[in-house]
């Protein structure tokens, strides 16, 4: 499995949206600018998490996006989905398995199935309020004087 541009500027934005969340929208040209994204390409990857409800878009003067809920209720792998689809290693293991008649006699599905299983849990334990802990960490401990 590996994570396009797609999903991790995904990550990025929507952990934007939660550090920058002042009761007001934040504009896509502020996400981008911050974020180093092409407001093009993040346009593009806000319409998905948009469709999926991840974000909800504010129009008007002031407008931009909100998250729909509070950062501790996303987790990377609610938000990579929306964006990546399935996240599976292989077809055979996963939500959306493709059934597999070597199932039972395959020592392989077993590792393909421990490897989902293991990166499943990783991706639905870290939450956005997490990460935002995670930044605040690496900017106090950035801060130098």
């Amino acid at each position: 499995m590996k994570i396009s541009t797609k999903g991790k500027y995904a990550i990025k934005i929507m952990l934007d949206l939660a550090t920058y969340d002042n009761g007001e929208p934040v504009s896509v040209r502020d996400i981008a600018k911050r974020q180093n994204i092409s407001e093009k390409y993040l346009e593009q990857i806000i319409g998905v998490l948009n469709k999926a409800s991840l974000v909800k878009s504010v129009r008007g003067p002031h407008g931009g996006y909100v998250l729909t809920d509070r950062p501790e209720k996303y987790t990377v792998g609610k938000i990579l989905r929306a964006v990546e689809g399935d996240l599976s290693p292989t077809d055979c293991v996963g939500v959306n398995g493709i059934p597999c008649e070597n199932k039972s006699a395959c020592v392989s599905y077993i590792l393909w199935q421990r490897l989902d299983e293991a990166v499943q849990e990783v991706l639905e334990s870290i939450t956005l309020q997490d990460m935002q802990e995670w930044q605040e960490e690496l900017q106090t401990d950035y801060y130098v004087i």
